[in-house]
């Protein structure tokens, strides 16, 4: 039984590890040549497992310790992990131990295939749930792994390869960006990062634009649900 939920789940998640193992593969090469053993990509992707925190988390360790404002920086990285959780109550009612892995496991890949998958109903949904969360997790821990060692093995130019967060916040956007009929989010977030910049400049400037944008948000979340609604 256990054997075939693992085969029904396995399938779901092919894309996942194309992306994981490469985005993971370039995680632990950067932390490689930023001067940290492969012990580290390894132990923060298995107890970590939040991709674009730990890509942030090389600047953190390279920088003097500050550790109010990692703590502020992460909760907001993650805060949306929040939401996840709320809207998977139901879900995880009877999973038993299951429960804990999958609310540690539960990142934003992992939580669309587990929201939105026609689970069979001859599979143990628990089960299901489980591999895919372990499948992902696998995929990403085994990428930075490797990366972490391969990394002091490659004789090419590597400079730049941190541009691979860059990157992947660019790919959210846009993907976000062809789901919305309308933009106003998107707007505000730009614009918000904009003044933010100037205002504080590129050093200081990520902690206040990302709390002046949930801000903005959350004043304007009735106007856009009523607008959405409309829409629809």
């Amino acid at each position: 039984m256990i054997f075939r939920t693992l085969r029904k789940a396995f399938p779901y998640t092919i894309p996942i590890f194309a992306g994981f193992w490469f985005l993971g593969l370039a995680y632990g090469i950067y932390m490689n040549v930023s001067g940290f053993s492969f012990v580290y990509p390894m132990v923060m992707s298995l107890i970590i497992f939040g991709g674009s925190l730990e890509f942030v988390a090389v600047e953190m360790l390279l920088s003097p310790f500050a550790p109010v404002q990692v703590f502020i920086m992460t909760l907001l990285i993650q805060a949306r992990h929040l939401f996840y959780g709320l809207s998977m109550l139901d879900k995880f009612k009877g999973m038993g131990w299951k429960k804990y892995y999958l609310i540690f496991g539960m990142c934003d890949e992992t939580f669309s295939i587990n929201y939105t998958a026609d689970i069979p109903e001859d599979v143990d949904r628990g089960w299901f749930m489980f591999f895919v969360t372990a499948l992902n997790h696998f995929y990403w821990f085994s990428g930075a792994t490797i990366g972490g060692l391969i990394g002091s093995h490659l004789h090419f130019n590597t400079e730049g390869i941190s541009f691979v967060m860059t990157a992947m916040f660019v790919v959210i956007f846009l993907e976000q960006w062809l789901k919305e009929k309308r933009h106003i989010s998107a707007y505000i977030g730009l614009g918000v990062s904009a003044v933010c910049l100037i205002v504080f400049g590129p050093d200081s400037f990520m902690i206040p634009t990302m709390i002046a944008i949930l801000s903005v948000l959350a004043i304007l979340r009735k106007p856009l649900e009523k607008q959405e609604v409309t829409e629809k």
